[in-house]
This record gives C-alpha cells, structure tokens and sequence, in this order.
C-alpha cells in the first residue's frame, strides 16, 4: 500500500486532535461516549475540511493554481474554511455558492467579508451550472485556476479521513464505534475505508444529513481513495452503516438536532452546529436508544466542526 505521507500536502492543521470522554452524556447512555475535538484544526473556526484541503490544495499548489475556486449552500463552512486556507497560502479564492439559506452577513457569510472573499451566490439547484461557471470566470482570467469539489468530497480529499483514523489508531482508546455526520460523503469515506486499514473492529455510522445515494457515494468514493493508495480490498457495505438524519432538509434544523445541541451544550459546554454535527449527534442519541451499545462499548463521535451555522441559523 502507499503510504499517506507519500502524498504531497501543505500544513494547515493542529494535529493530533484530542479525544475526549464525555463523562456526563457517558453517564446519561450507560455507554461510554467520547468526542473526537475537530473542530479544533486550527484555521478559521476549525473543522473537517482542513484535513482535505491539506492534500487538495498541495495538488493546486503542485499545478501552479493562482485561483482557487470551490461551492456550496451559502452557509457552507467547506467554502469559508477554503477561503481561509487558500489566502494563507497566497492563492486567490472565489466562492461560487447556491443562493439558499442564510445568505445576509451572517455566520460564514460574515467570516468571508471579514476575509475580504469574492462570493458570487447563484439562483440555482444544480451544480453542474455551479462548475460550469467557474470554468467560463476562471477561463477569462488567464491564469490557472484550480475547482474544488463541495464539501472537498473527492478521492483525494478523502485521504484526509483516511489519515484521521491512522491517527485515531495511535491515541490510545480502542473504539467499537465511530459516528460522524456525511453531508457530502468525503469524511464518511475516508474514516470507513481508514477504519478498515488502521481500525479493525472499529464500525463507522454516517449520520446522513442530506438526501443524496449515500449508499452509492460512499462506497464509489472508498473505492477511489483505495485505489490512489494502491490498496488491494475489497468494499462492501458491511464496512459502514449508514443512518437518515436529515430530518425536514438539508440545512434545515431539526428538533431532534436542536435538542442534541442543546443537551450538548447543557452537559459537557460543548457546542454543535444546526445543519451537521447536531444532526449526526442526535443519530448517535438515537442508536443509543434503541440498544445500539453496550455499556462496554466505547463509542466515539466526530466533531466536524460548523460552528459558523450556529450564528445565522439558531
């Protein structure tokens, strides 16, 4: 197998992040519960995406990309957090990103005029006519420019994921569960098929926040991260499990959600935000309900960060 450090990568991160026992939540669910604090990744407001745009934007520096261009929902903390990355790096980003949502200066909006971004919302669904936008801007400014997918959720940004869980692997704690919220599917993919290189026993629970073929995503995505690391495994869908939290829409809050950040809040001074990890927390309240653990167990649970949304949308 090739090695993670094989591949070219700029440092943007803090990294290791720590874990966490919740001690109190571990008390509530007669489990024991702990949180893996990305949300501390150390750029912007912290969060998941650092982790893949260390190898994405390596491959943009690698390809002599002046422009960075990248998408999402107007509240997305993917763009933001490329914004911020790609500034520190001296690459000039444009986000393109859907006019829906929270679109006043808010939250990630706010952050990206303090950062002085160029944001160009467009009334549209469809993100083929996000990319295609991109490529008639970025054609007309004859320089190179460089297109990160939304969310960062390629092959390649999923190696951030994979490097997650070899990291995971060496802080001490064996985990027989791991839950993260999949909204574009990168992280998702890149801890099932890391939990499968470094975490045996370890099963992965993606808290679908979205409405997307997960089942189809994931697994597609799993197979190109372990084809770049030259990886001889087979996928299946035994390697993960997938839940629906999405609730009333993506990017929507929902009341289970809202209650998960508060009880969060409430218990451990921990913050989630509405459109992710509040909904992949609550999914996690949810297993823990219906005697998904045992008291045994050790069950950790991502936080991808987000903590923008809080601010324009609670």
């Amino acid at each position: 197998m090739r090695a993670l450090s094989s591949f070219p990568r700029v440092p943007l991160g803090i990294f290791p992040t720590p874990i966490q026992k919740l001690k109190n939540i571990s008390s509530k669910l007669n489990t024991n519960v702990y949180i893996k604090r990305d949300d501390l990744t150390g750029i912007g407001l912290g969060g998941n995406k650092v982790r893949k745009l260390e190898f994405l934007l390596a491959d943009a520096r690698r390809k002599g990309a002046q422009v960075v261009f990248t998408t999402g929902g107007a509240q997305s903390n993917h763009a933001m957090l490329t914004a911020a990355a790609a500034g520190k790096l001296g690459m000039r980003p444009i986000l393109i990103l859907k006019k829906r949502g929270v679109t006043e200066r808010k939250g990630n909006q706010l952050l990206e005029s303090l950062m002085g971004t160029e944001v160009i919302l467009m009334d549209t669904d469809d993100y083929t006519d996000i990319y295609a936008e991109m490529d008639r801007i970025g054609s007309s400014l004859g320089v190179p420019y460089y297109k990160i997918p939304c969310g960062g959720s390629n092959a390649l940004g999923s190696l951030g994921y994979v490097d997650c869980a070899r990291e995971i692997s060496g802080q001490g704690v064996h985990f027989d569960h791991l839950v993260c919220a999949e909204g574009s599917g990168g992280t998702m993919a890149g801890l099932a098929l890391g939990a499968r290189l470094f975490l045996p026993g370890t099963k992965v629970h993606g808290m679908m926040v979205d409405t997307d073929p997960f089942d189809q995503i994931t697994p597609a995505l799993m197979r190109e991260a372990a084809s770049l690391l030259e990886a001889d495994i087979g996928i299946s869908g035994e390697d993960y499990h997938l839940v629906d939290m999405c609730g009333p829409g993506y990017a929507i809050p929902s009341q289970e959600g809202n209650a998960a950040i508060s009880l969060l809040a409430k218990e451990e001074g921990l913050f989630l935000d509405p459109v992710y990890t509040g909904k992949a927390f609550a999914g996690l309240l949810k297993m823990a309900e219906e005697g998904a653990f045992q008291k045994t167990d050790n069950v950790l649970f991502l936080h991808s960060g987000g903590a923008g949304g809080i601010f324009a949308m609670l």
